[in-house]
């Protein structure tokens, strides 16, 4: 599994993911929502970085249960 960097990896790996679970015929949870509360500022503690995180997660969780 590779880390995130941002956001358009995030969104990447969702879509990958649901594809191959909708080709699976699985239904998998929805995934975290972006957020939407970033200042821009680069805080060391962005809400993006707690979003990635939460995509990471949300990929293990779906890769089990595909089976992978």
């Amino acid at each position: 599994m590779t880390r995130l960097g941002n956001r358009d990896d995030a969104r990447a790996l969702i879509s990958s993911v649901q594809l191959r679970a909708h080709g699976a015929g699985l239904s998998l949870r929805e995934p975290p929502p972006e957020p939407s509360s970033c200042c821009g500022r680069g805080c060391a503690e962005c809400v993006w970085h707690s979003y990635l995180d939460a995509v990471d997660y949300w990929q293990q969780e779906a890769l089990l249960k595909l089976g992978t």
